[in-house]
């Protein structure tokens, strides 16, 4: 576990650090004098001066920056200065992108149908729990699969009906299945309702069969593009209507996490595999993306709107009064992190 928490950590930090890099490298071809770029924040542990700006490396272990002179930045036109701040937003894109393809070619877990053959090693994977139900009493988790029985282990589960049948046939009496997650495989009791509600069944969860797919490079390619493209659309979609939610007095149905939730995220699904841990990582970076473009004063979108103002108004927006609202933002962004962050806390004990 303590393994899957520094990998999740670094994995993050180096997602942060891409970002600024990023910025740094487009600032670079524009001309832009940077004179600084580091990792992590100080007090500094080390750093050299080359081509006019220092590389350091420092204690604080939570990301980069890049030091650009604001003189440097406004005598550039507003197009490349539009550049060196959407290529924050487009690395996170890009990553994920890189990560979908690497998840592709190695393998993905693909969900199949009982009558589909030809795939190797096909298991049957719990997709989702219903609140209450007797699999969540005994603690079956989404992402278990479900290999055989207790009684007879070496007749492994190959369908989903398989399953079902044994379930139907264990009414009123208990269900003992073998279970993997993760690494780990573990005996678990289940007691079957006789009467479940309504599209619930017996244990109260939904099954899938699935395998691992590898593709070809222009597969993998497509199809982590098309992912991409994809997840980004439903992820605005669902902020669209969590913020409709908000409005309207209703649940939003988005829970937010800072960095502890994050890390927990990252410890639930590396026990699950490689597969699953990249895919997270993707993921987190695509909604890093998503909240680096809303129009807030403290992101990257927020910047290009004020550069959106200075394009409209022909002349920048008054430094003071940029100053100021970033620093309101910057400390509203601060009291929401320490209170999700508590919220984390309280939520893993």
């Amino acid at each position: 576990m303590l393994t899957i928490i520094l990998i999740a950590f670094f994995s993050l930090i180096g997602l942060l650090i891409l970002h600024e890099f990023s910025h740094f490298f487009v600032a670079k071809k524009c001309g832009v004098v940077v004179e600084e770029f580091g990792v992590g924040y100080p007090p500094k542990i080390w750093g050299k001066k080359i081509r006019g700006t220092v590389y350091s490396l420092n204690l604080l272990p939570f990301g980069a920056f890049v030091k650009i002179p604001p003189e440097s930045l406004k005598s550039k036109p507003i197009w490349q200065r539009f550049l060196i701040i959407s290529a924050g937003i487009i690395s996170f894109w890009v990553f994920c992108f890189v990560i979908l393809s690497i998840v592709f070619m190695m393998g993905a877990l693909v969900q199949i149908s009982d009558e589909d053959v030809g795939f190797e090693n096909p298991q049957i994977q719990i997709v989702a729990i219903a609140s209450g139900s007797p699999a969540e009493q005994a603690g079956l988790e989404v992402g278990d699969i479900i290999e055989a029985t207790i009684k007879d282990p070496t007749g492994k589960f190959a369908k989903v009906v398989e399953v079902q049948q044994y379930i139907e046939q264990s009414k009123g009496g208990e269900v003992r299945l073998l279970i993997k997650r993760g690494a780990d495989s573990l005996a678990i009791i289940v007691k079957p309702r006789v009467s479940p509600p309504e599209g619930e069944g017996a244990l109260g969860v939904a099954l899938a069969r699935v395998a691992i797919k590898k593709y070809t490079l222009p597969q993998a390619l497509f199809r982590a593009l098309t992912q991409t493209i994809q997840l980004t659309i439903a992820i605005i979609i669902g902020l669209g209507q969590a913020i409709y939610n908000l409005f309207a007095g209703k649940p939003t149905g988005v829970e937010m996490v800072g960095p502890i939730g994050i890390m927990n995220i990252f410890a639930q699904t590396g026990s699950l595999g490689v597969s699953y841990f990249l895919q997270t990582i993707a993921i987190i970076s695509l909604n890093l993306a998503i909240f680096n473009a809303l129009p807030l004063p403290v992101s990257d979108g927020g910047k290009i709107l004020f550069l959106a103002f200075e394009k409209i108004r022909k002349k920048p927006l008054n430094e003071e009064i940029e100053e100021k609202i970033n620093k309101v933002f910057f400390a509203l962004l601060l009291v929401l992190m320490v209170w999700v962050t508590i919220k984390d806390i309280v939520k893993l004990f």
